[in-house]
């Protein structure tokens, strides 16, 4: 997670004001420069990672929208009046995955100086992230460049850096070749869900990491959705498109969900009438039929049945296919040369046609044993674990959510660190969906794994979670923290990372002895210190 830089010297807004801290300490810095407070007429340049925030362009370098499970709707109502680039970077999904190739301030500066014209890279933002991208950028020539402080030069005015091809291997841009090993089912029978540990072998790439590090993987279209999309083009799987079969360019380069604006504007092009005002108004984003968010490629094209797009243009109108990014669940000190994910086979159903997730289901069912693909690691930016191993560590993972946790365990095992180790897991069911059950147990029987806290969802009457959990042992994880434990959490950010920091809150108010408004400030400041770190998807 980003960290927060320094407050300003006056502090303006209360601590116990009804903001949470990034939002307190920008209304700080906003009001210290707009009254002038500090005897000058601007800040002072502040640090915020990798920003420099010039003095005289109305940024204090702090970003209160950088939050995950934050509306892009709320986001860009706090970046209001921000420079153009700040504006930009609230769009994004604000999870600094790396899947973008850069964290979301990076990516932002890149695009407003114009040495990164994809505009379509924040897989997790989606649409609503590149439509609004898409928007902004039209005001990058009508901006006024930003006026340097004395001593600083502006970010988004400083000459570009010669670029320098990534190490192979340790960026989207230049992949390195992996052998799959191996998967096998998590689950046992009566599950509903379908999740897969899977091993790669790294040898030939002589790729190492960190646990806390992702893996990206480059994955392939179901070669069924492909020949589907090539008959409703009424095409030949062998026509040539960029020097490869259609079929090849789809299998291998395309993104087929969900259908771009640009695939709508083309049959807008080839299409009349009403058909072309429902494809132009999907183009702007509109849905005129209300099955917009439904509206994958095949989709689209079933939905204008009848247009038959030029094979050329038809691909050239799609996104191209990003990789996927998954949390690493093993550790190089334990296994070199191996590493491993947790992964969930995505399959839904809408209307009577069955979807697939395109780098889940590739790694749970398509691809053989001793097949290569392109993979990279990317490093993980402020989640990891502690530099002095004797430090208690508190790991709250439900789901998939354990895969850093299960890598953190193992590494911790392997180095000897003698730190404790609490984990928070759940799921469903106790009896078909407790991964690595057998590991975590005999992890427990041999002392490594300090205290293990389940919470089943569906095993009884009231559903039960990894936060209820929390709240019913608050003592003893208020006791931890006390000590000096750091605090991760792994998983969903908009529903399971808000409830777990909502219980958190609570714990350290009623075991803390602090007013609400305390234990918030309190929260933050771990955050802060790196003793909270979140790993969001």
């Amino acid at each position: 997670m980003t960290q927060m830089s320094m407050p300003p010297k006056i502090e303006i807004i209360p601590a116990n004001a009804p903001f949470s801290e990034s939002q307190r300490l920008w209304l700080n810095g906003f009001l210290v420069g707009m009254l002038g407070l500090d005897g000058s007429t601007a800040l002072s340049p502040i640090e915020n990672g990798a920003i420099l925030a010039p003095q005289g362009d109305g940024d204090d370098g702090e970003a209160p929208w950088h939050d995950p499970a934050m509306a892009i709707a709320d986001r860009m109502k706090l970046a209001e009046g921000r420079p153009l680039r700040r504006r930009m970077m609230a769009a994004m999904a604000q999870q600094d995955c790396g899947q973008c190739g850069y964290n979301c301030a990076d990516y932002s500066d890149s695009i407003a100086n114009k040495s990164e014209a994809r505009l379509n890279l924040c897989a997790p933002g989606g649409k609503e992230t590149a439509r609004m991208l898409k928007q902004l950028f039209e005001e990058v020539d009508k901006a006024p460049a930003a006026k340097p402080a004395a001593g600083a030069a502006a970010a988004t005015s400083a000459p570009a850096a010669p670029e320098v091809k990534a190490e192979l291997g340790r960026a989207r841009e230049n992949p390195a070749d992996a052998t799959f090993l191996s998967r096998r089912l998590l689950n046992k029978g009566g599950s509903e869900k379908e999740t897969y540990h899977v091993e790669f072998d790294l040898s030939d790439s002589k790729l190492d990491y960190v646990v806390g590090d992702s893996f990206g993987v480059f994955a392939r279209n179901e070669l069924g959705l492909v020949d589907q999309i090539i008959a409703l083009l009424g095409a030949s799987h062998t026509t040539k498109v960029n020097n490869k079969t259609l079929r090849e360019a789809l299998v291998e380069d395309v993104s087929l969900s969900p259908a771009p604006d640009k695939l709508f504007e083309l049959l807008s092009f080839i299409t009349g009438g009403a058909q072309r005002e429902k494809a132009r108004a999907l183009a702007q984003g509109e849905d005129p039929d209300g099955d917009a968010a439904t509206l994958d490629v095949m989709a689209a094209l079933q939905k204008f049945s009848g247009t038959r797009p030029h094979p050329e243009a038809f691909v050239e109108a799609l996104e191209p296919l990003q990789p996927r990014l998954y949390s690493i669940s093993s550790s190089h000190n334990a296994t070199p040369g191996k590493l491993s994910l947790t992964v969930d086979s995505v399959r839904y159903v809408i209307g009577k046609r069955k979807r697939l997730g395109v780098a889940s289901t590739f790694l749970g069912e398509r691809i053989n044993e001793g097949d290569k693909l392109k993979v990279y690691v990317q490093k993980a930016h402020g989640f990891g674990l502690p530099e002095d191993p004797k430090i208690p560590v508190i790991m709250i993972g439900p789901g998939t959510g354990i895969a850093p946790f299960r890598a953190f365990l193992l590494d911790r095992k392997a180095t000897g660190a003698p730190g404790k180790n609490w984990l928070f897991f759940g799921h469903q069911r106790s009896d078909c969906d407790f991964f690595y059950r057998d590991e975590l147990n005999a992890m427990k029987t041999s002392g490594l794994l300090t205290r293990l806290s389940l919470a089943w969802s569906r095993d009884g009457e009231k559903k039960f979670y990894v936060q209820d959990r929390m709240r019913e042992l608050g003592r003893e994880v208020w006791t931890w923290l006390a000590e000096g434990a750091h605090l991760y959490i792994c998983g969903d950010a908009k529903r399971m990372a808000k409830d777990v920091e909502r219980a958190l809150v609570d714990i350290v108010a009623q075991f803390g002895a602090r007013s609400t408004d305390e234990a918030v400030s309190f929260v933050a400041d771990l955050k802060k210190k790196g003793r909270f770190q979140a790993d969001v998807y």
